[in-house]
């Protein structure tokens, strides 16, 4: 055989005295499915003699056949996130052991990018959708699945959607706990956005425990500046020009919380001495800066995110998953 000849599953099929259509379910089958088509012996030999021949598979042809494309489509706010950046690594490390590749686009955290990023990947015929910027108050996400777009969410949910998140109640449930433990009665929440799920669960868990101290929300005060450094500098701003300067501070991000811990510093206030600082997600810049925080398994929310969304394009029944969070004691509070 002319070794400058392209190689295709006919030449194949031709030195090894197989038929075509033998070689190619072999060659094209599931890792694992390859015994449905021929004995051990065959497959062997057909495998063998495709590595020799530096045989490639043709996603593409693969994808005409079987109407999938093997691509997945990932959305999230930012890849600079460090959250989200983790939790697509889980995602992609999914992607990989099933054979499948992933295409990850931003979005700003802007529901309009949001559409134009998901339908720009439809386009090239992903075969389904991770978000991590779902929005409380966008219908995008309903409309897809009215589609029959397969989708799944990862660090924020969304009602009517399969979701593997944090369980986040919980986490601000931790947080509060253990500020009321250290007899602390005046606080400050740096809450993120409204229209995101981890700000409504981490302050929704985190008001929970204080009502059963008594200490109503109104008593709370409560600030929605954003999710990174900048949103925390902000917040402490607004938090020290009031009359009753509090005890702690919960940010519903690590971010924020190094941001709040830094302007706190900048006016002289010693934290845990004076104001007692608690983050979210135990990112490893708060590791570096002994943040204490609420630690949430950012890998495997991805890794599952990745494998629920394989389930709902075979048509399975899947159901929403929340991990379990670990509060982290560092000297912050």
């Amino acid at each position: 055989m002319d070794v400058t000849e392209p190689v295709t599953l006919k030449t194949l099929a031709g030195e090894l005295g197989l038929n075509v259509s033998t070689v190619s379910r072999v060659i094209n089958a599931e890792p694992g499915t390859e015994a449905k088509w021929a004995s051990p012996a065959t497959i062997r030999r057909i495998q063998e003699l495709a590595h020799e021949r530096g045989y490639a598979r043709n996603p593409h042809a693969a994808s005409l056949r079987t109407s999938r494309s093997d691509l997945v489509g990932v959305i999230v706010p930012r890849l600079q996130d460090y959250v989200l950046a983790t939790i697509y690594e889980g995602i992609d490390a999914a992607a990989e052991a099933s054979g499948r590749v992933t295409v990850v686009a931003n979005s700003l955290d802007d529901p309009a990018r949001q559409r134009l990023r998901t339908e720009s990947l439809l386009a090239r015929r992903v075969d389904g959708l991770i978000f991590g910027d779902a929005h409380q108050d966008s219908p995008y996400l309903d409309e897809l699945a009215a589609r029959g777009v397969p989708l799944t969410l990862v660090s924020r949910r969304r009602a009517g959607h399969v979701s593997v998140t944090c369980d986040d109640i919980a986490g601000g449930r931790l947080a509060a706990t253990h500020l009321v433990s250290t007899g602390r009665r005046r606080f400050a929440v740096i809450a993120g956005a409204r229209y995101a799920s981890t700000t409504l669960d981490r302050v929704g868990g985190f008001l929970a425990v204080l009502a059963e101290h008594g200490i109503g929300e109104s008593e709370v005060d409560l600030h929605y500046t954003g999710f990174d450094a900048p949103a925390g500098q902000r917040a402490i701003a607004d938090i020290l020009g009031t009359d009753t300067r509090p005890e702690a501070v919960f940010a519903v991000n690590d971010f924020a919380a190094i941001g709040a811990i830094g302007a706190l510093q900048k006016r002289g206030i010693s934290v845990p001495d004076d104001i007692a600082v608690v983050g979210y997600n135990d990112t490893p810049i708060a590791q570096a800066v002994n943040l204490t925080t609420v630690r949430s398994p950012m890998i495997e929310m991805g890794r599952l995110g990745f494998d629920k969304l394989l389930a709902l394009i075979d048509k399975e029944a899947v159901d929403s998953e929340r991990l379990t969070p670990e509060f982290v004691v560092r000297s912050t509070a």
